[in-house]
């Protein structure tokens, strides 16, 4: 049975096959790619999208973008997007923030959109008979958090709750989630219900989510996702329940337990099934980025745990081709491009290493995916490329480097730095197999300290002779172009 089916309702699915084949008579005249973009918190989506737009629109280096290279894009336009309802990316000003102000933009913490309009010509020679071509490119940014929350849609309250508490006291968790243990083993779930207990231990249970994502712990596994962006439903009872400890299935009505249960089926009624419905079941391509440094820079215990969550995204697609007839009633995601984000904090030459060790942590999922009939690639990439290479000498040894400006405040070798002055340091290297990341996971302790890594500033953009400042400089957005649209651009 198709994995959407166990998601939704026959009523659900009946709603998005309307809307589906609404959206596909409208695709006749004007073609459409939606366009998902995801990701774990501070992996790079709304930089992803904002560099995407600001070097088709302004005229970037896309070598590896075929449609592009040899002059069949003819320009880019903005234009407004189709879902009213929905916000749209703030684009401009995070090109202002980026190339004025050369300061990361906020990260992503609600859905948004923007439509691209794509002008080209075919490379066909009968298309090129009826004339120049339009794509246009709806792309959708939403937290990777929200997916985590898509399982939830297949499990009852006592599942999920004997599920987060033994990931809560797994390894990496224990010191974060102290304080909400320690206080949700000291209640009945049997006792009575009451609303001041619920909201203590919800807040508890959300410091507790919060502290897994800092960057000391740097763990991806965060269900359920709107805890950590509550929005317009900060303080609603949705959002006021946790797990908690010892059997709850069987909590009479009254109780904590079952007060806990029904808020629970309220946060899938209210939150997760309309995000399905309405956003996710319409995407026709992804992409997924991926911080996968960060994890390693913390430690095998996280890199187990970006590996769990990053299957259990990868196993919400519904992926694979669909027939002609089919896809009038319903989409599947053919292309899922994952993005190993931050490679410009890395020498060349571990690239690959990177897209490796990232291969090997989602290897069933990748797998599950293609023989769904869908493609998958894996790409280290740098939407916008912050650092340079050069060499630095350490006795008679020449070390591969990088060199950029370190973010304000952070510390290397024990120096603070102010966000003006500009360093060369040896990153270290990843392993040679892919395999050894997960080494250790039993430890808490963090990465090797001989592998390091320093948050830069943006760059300072390059001018042209008559003074144009150019496009934002990249690692491979070019090519993630050519996956995720060159088809449909040929």
């Amino acid at each position: 049975m198709d994995r959407g089916l166990n998601l939704t309702s026959l009523a659900d699915e009946a709603r998005i096959a309307i809307a589906t084949l609404g959206e596909r008579a409208t695709d006749i005249v004007n073609p459409t790619v939606r366009l998902g973009v995801t990701g774990l918190a501070r992996a790079g989506k709304t930089v992803f999208i904002t560099a995407l737009v600001h070097n088709l629109v302004h005229g970037g280096r896309l070598p590896v973008f075929r449609a592009y290279s040899t002059g069949r894009v003819t320009g880019a336009r903005l234009e407004p997007q189709p879902d009213d309802a929905v916000p749209r990316f703030d684009y401009e000003d995070h090109v202002r923030a980026l190339v004025e102000e050369r300061i990361w933009p906020e990260s992503t913490r609600r859905i948004s959109e923007l439509r691209l309009v794509i002008a080209y010509e075919s490379a066909s020679f009968l298309r090129q008979r009826f004339g120049s071509g339009t794509l246009t490119l709806d792309i959708v940014d939403y937290p990777g958090e929200w997916l985590l929350d898509l399982p939830l849609l297949g499990k009852d309250y006592a599942a999920w709750s004997a599920e987060a508490v033994s990931l809560a006291r797994r390894p990496g968790r224990p010191a974060a989630a102290a304080a909400f243990l320690a206080r949700a083993e000291a209640v009945d779930p049997r006792g009575p219900e009451d609303e001041v207990l619920a909201r203590e231990l919800a807040s508890l249970f959300t410091d507790y989510l919060r502290a897994c994502r800092a960057d000391e712990h740097a763990l991806s596994t965060l269900p359920p996702g709107r805890f950590l962006m509550p929005g317009d439903l900060d303080g609603s009872p949705a959002l006021t329940f946790c797990p908690l400890p010892g059997s709850v299935a069987d909590a009479p009505s009254g109780s904590l337990g079952r007060m806990m249960a029904r808020r629970y089926e309220s946060y899938k009624s209210v939150v997760v099934k309309p995000f399905f419905r309405d956003h996710f079941a319409r995407l026709d391509r992804q992409i997924v980025l991926v911080d996968a440094l960060n994890a390693l820079n913390a430690g095998p215990a996280a890199v187990a745990d970006l590996s769990g969550a990053m299957t259990e995204i990868l196993g919400a697609y519904r992926p694979g081709a669909t027939s002609w007839l089919g896809g009038l009633l319903t989409r599947r995601i053919d292309r899922i491009l994952i993005g190993a984000t931050k490679a410009d904090h890395l020498h060349h030459a571990d690239h690959d290493r990177l897209e490796r060790i990232l291969g090997h942590l989602l290897a069933p999922a990748v797998t599950r995916a293609e023989e769904a009939g869908a493609r998958v690639e894996i790409a280290a990439l740098a939407s916008v490329r912050a650092t340079r290479e050069g060499v630095v000498s350490n006795g008679n040894q020449k070390l591969p480097s990088i060199i950029g400006t370190p973010l304000a405040g952070e510390v290397f070798d024990g120096e603070t730095y102010d966000g003006r002055t500009e360093i060369a340091f040896f990153p270290g290297d990843l392993p040679d197999k892919p395999e050894s990341a997960l080494e250790g996971l039993d430890s808490t302790s963090q990465a090797d300290a001989a592998l390091r890594f320093v948050r830069f500033r943006p760059p300072q953009l390059e001018r042209t002779a008559e003074g144009m400042k150019l496009s934002l400089p990249h690692i491979r957005l070019d090519r993630a172009l050519e996956f995720l649209i060159g088809d449909r651009l040929a």
